[in-house]
């Protein structure tokens, strides 16, 4: 059953802090929060981009150095400083004319148990809270900002044979 759920995404959505990144961040002095992000993440988002994944992010955080890494990926649906979730996920559907039940979404904390009741592929990185291991069908080995995002990306793409890029370029996850 998990493997079909796997060949019927055509949609990634991901929050951001404890996901893309280890939920740590750094207050400079300016009063900007920084937040480290993983290379090999980004590689597997440029390549769900470019093989044709709709890719959306929707994050409470917000900040233009955030902003400026998803658009380097290649990310057209990024959802910064959201309070409700649902309803930006709802509009990305209608958006796409995607279904809930074509979308994988890695939460970590419970402003993602929502939106996670209404999609296909509900999953999360290994040190997500509780609430949203439970409600996971797929929990990855690795922890937030620790590749847990391109394990989900690289299984759906491996499932349906999408994974490996013939022409890489090395700026693509860097951007």
């Amino acid at each position: 059953m998990f493997l079909q759920k796997l060949k019927d995404i055509r949609a990634f959505v991901f929050d951001v802090d404890g996901v893309l990144t280890d939920g740590s961040i750094l207050a400079s002095d300016s009063g900007e929060f920084l937040r480290t992000f993983n290379i090999k993440d980004g590689y597997a988002l440029q390549l769900a981009v470019k093989k044709g994944f709709a890719v959306c992010i929707i994050s409470g955080g917000s900040g233009s150095a955030m902003q400026k890494r998803f658009e380097g990926l290649g990310i057209k649906h990024i959802n910064l400083g959201v309070s409700d979730k649902v309803e930006v996920f709802e509009a990305f559907l209608s958006a796409n004319n995607i279904d809930a039940s074509e979308v994988l979404y890695m939460g970590d904390d419970i402003p993602d148990f929502n939106v996670m009741k209404l999609v296909g592929l509900p999953t999360c990185p290994s040190d997500a809270c509780e609430e949203i291991k439970t409600l996971s069908t797929y929990i990855s080995p690795f922890a937030g900002g620790k590749t847990a995002v391109r394990d989900v990306i690289e299984k759906v793409l491996k499932v349906q044979s999408k994974w490996f890029d013939l022409n890489p370029s090395a700026a693509d996850s860097g951007k």
